[in-house]
């Protein structure tokens, strides 16, 4: 039996817009002796312009508790909810975008329809999309691997391809699962500036998945998961201090 995460994150510091609120919410794979609790009885809220680290090792939650957050992973039990969005989120980019730990472009197009094509979606026309599309790869300096297609791309290049297409969406909440994983400490900090920047230009949270202290240095609150559940938080300031 996993004991139940109380831990409750204080929502006074600054904006009370809450985006996502779970109450007890759990996430368990499988059935009987196989099924394994990857989140257990997790309460906490993520408020408008949050900028959140969620720190814990391999296989303690942090991605399933992600993609619960992004409306991808329906909770065994408990509450989720998405007060300033009106209903689950999924599907609708511009309200959240999610930056997958592992591959997720698509194979049959070039860097910028794989940017472009949310925002069509979303109903931009061609040549509208295109253009956002080519800022959000300008912004990432990727702007010359415009027409590669992802199998021509590194691991690295084809992250910072994913991470264009959430930014070119301008979403209010920023879901991203480790992505610094795949990359070198330069090009690493880059993204993360990157996602900083856009989270600000967009008035929008920030919710950054690592395993990597330096990258949770760059937050302002980190949360810390260990086994499924929430253990505590811990303030810091822009340098990794802690009040």
């Amino acid at each position: 039996m996993h004991p139940k995460s109380t831990f409750r994150p204080d929502i006074s510091h600054g904006a009370t817009e809450i985006l996502v609120q779970c109450t007890d919410v759990a996430h368990t794979y499988g059935l009987g002796s196989t099924a394994v609790v990857a989140v257990n009885a997790v309460t906490c809220s993520v408020i408008g312009r949050a900028r959140l680290a969620l720190m814990g090792p391999s296989g303690s939650g942090k991605s399933t508790l992600l993609h619960m957050m992004a409306g991808l992973e329906i909770p065994t039990s408990g509450a989720l909810t998405w007060p300033s969005f009106g209903g689950n989120p999924a599907g609708m980019p511009e309200q959240v975008g999610v930056v997958f730990q592992g591959p997720s472009l698509i194979p049959s197009l070039d860097s910028l329809g794989n940017v472009a094509f949310p925002l069509v979606l979303q109903g931009l026309s061609d040549m509208d999309a295109e253009r956002r599309g080519n800022q959000a790869l300008e912004e990432l300096g990727l702007g010359w691997m415009a027409k590669k297609l992802p199998d021509e791309l590194s691991g690295g290049q084809a992250q910072r391809v994913a991470i264009a297409r959430v930014l070119a969406t301008g979403p209010r909440l920023i879901l991203a699962d480790e992505p610094t994983g795949q990359l070198d400490r330069e090009t690493g900090q880059h993204v993360i500036d990157v996602l900083l920047h856009a989270a600000d230009r967009l008035d929008a949270a920030l919710v950054i998945s690592t395993h990597d202290p330096e990258v949770a240095d760059r937050l302002s609150e980190r949360w810390l998961m260990n086994d499924g559940t929430l253990r505590e938080a811990e303030l810091t300031d822009q340098k990794g201090n802690r009040p």
